[in-house]
């Protein structure tokens, strides 16, 4: 059985996000905390913070809600990459997501980018995830 921990996460931030839940508790991994960073800059999510137990560490993603009850700053997230089918792009292939209104996530040789960063950097790489 194969599974594929970063499309979980990403689903727990997309159903938190419907059902205006304030913050996703998750177990920690580096590329999860470092999704959740690019998120946090592009203005995504509020907070993310690192919850150490005594020898487990959890990944706590407080999210942007309103109090109109209508959802917070996430309106959708896709999964590219996926565990049987991985998706690289060059620099100048990194699409744009809904006219430049949503965010591509790219995983660099030099760390987890937004795609329009990435651009810039002249850095292409694993093409992760949309998010809108």
């Amino acid at each position: 059985m194969v599974t594929d921990p970063i499309a979980d996460f990403l689903t727990q931030l997309r159903n938190a996000a419907r059902a205006n839940k304030a913050e996703v508790l998750t177990p920690y991994s580096n590329i999860k905390k470092d999704i959740a960073a690019v998120f946090k800059k592009e203005g995504y999510i509020k907070e993310v913070d690192v919850l150490q137990d005594k020898n487990k560490k959890t990944l706590r993603v407080t999210m942007k809600v309103t109090r109109e009850g209508k959802g917070g700053a996430i309106r959708g997230i896709k999964r590219i990459s996926l565990v049987g089918r991985r998706t690289y792009v060059g620099s100048q292939d990194i699409p744009r997501v809904l006219g430049g209104l949503g965010v591509a996530i790219v995983s660099t040789s030099k760390g987890i980018y937004a795609g329009h960063e990435a651009r810039k950097l002249n850095l292409g790489g694993e093409l992760l995830c949309f998010i809108w």
